[in-house]
């Protein structure tokens, strides 16, 4: 049995970071009632009213390099470093990243799946990595993120929807299309690990390590105890959207820019389709 020792120190470093006034938690309210009646997706509406985000002026700046302290959690091995988000939704946002540079788009390396495997041995729950702008990625430096779940709790809404699909054979829509699912087991070793993922993202058309410098195409990375999905990006904004990695795991974000009506209309699958 896992200690969860990373999310006890998750826990207690963001009461420091919010008596700080280093952490930044975004205030929402679930609204999926009023737009969707299925329960694969979980919508929420942003409230701005408070929303403080620091300004900075001048060349954007990388949080990461050097990261906040009071952000940190502890340290993974030599290459990783876990620390808080700055700006979460969900209390204990855990963030993976590398302690050196290392570009976000470019392909993950063996040392990244020893880190999330050492982290998710002790703390697990849903992962997602989005691998630039175009996918959701706020920031160039790479970063992984982590929503804690309990042992019996489900990773994500859309849970049944991966779990299903890694079955069917059926690749008619083009959400389908764009996205590969495979059965993930944490317990093998992080070189097979790492070998899966080179072989999904050949599978979907994202290229290779040995003729391609980077992936070809944006990406999302979703991974839990029981599946891997990747998902192959073309757009980040539209119908007043932006849709990370969350966003297919069925978490939808709206703000006073999105268009509810499209929404309403055509439902949050559907909205999806129109990002891959």
């Amino acid at each position: 049995m896992s200690l969860e020792t990373y999310w006890k120190k998750a826990l207690h470093q963001t009461q420091l970071s919010i008596n700080d006034e280093s952490l930044y938690p975004l205030k929402t309210r679930i609204i999926t009632s009023d737009l969707y009646q299925n329960n694969d997706f979980i919508i929420r509406k942003l409230d701005t009213s408070n929303f403080n985000k620091e300004r900075i002026y001048g060349p954007k700046q990388n949080p990461f390099c050097p990261w906040d302290k009071i952000l940190e959690i502890d340290k993974i091995d030599d290459d990783h470093q876990l620390i808080l988000n700055k700006y979460p939704v969900q209390k204990g946002h855990i963030l993976l990243i590398t302690n050196n540079w290392k570009p976000q788009n470019g392909w993950l390396d063996i040392n990244d799946w020893k880190a999330i495997q050492k982290v998710n041995k002790d703390t697990s729950g849903l992962w997602f990595f989005n691998s630039s702008p175009i996918a959701g990625a706020s920031q160039p430096h790479r970063h992984f993120q982590l929503l804690r779940r309990a042992k019996d709790e489900i990773s994500c809404p859309r849970e049944k929807w991966f779990l299903e699909m890694k079955l069917d054979k059926d690749r008619d829509s083009k959400l389908k299309k764009n996205i590969i699912v495979s059965k993930f087991n944490f317990l093998e070793n992080s070189i097979s690990l790492y070998e899966l993922y080179l072989e999904l993202s050949m599978k979907l058309g994202l290229g290779d390590t040995i003729s391609d410098v980077k992936p070809r195409y944006p990406y999302n990375l979703l991974i839990t105890n029981k599946w891997i999905a990747i998902i192959k990006r073309s757009n980040d904004h539209i119908h007043g959207f932006s849709i990370n990695g969350l966003g297919f795991a069925g978490y939808l974000l709206v703000t006073e820019k999105s268009d509810i009506n499209y929404l309403k209309k055509f439902g949050p699958e559907k909205l999806l389709e129109s990002f891959v």
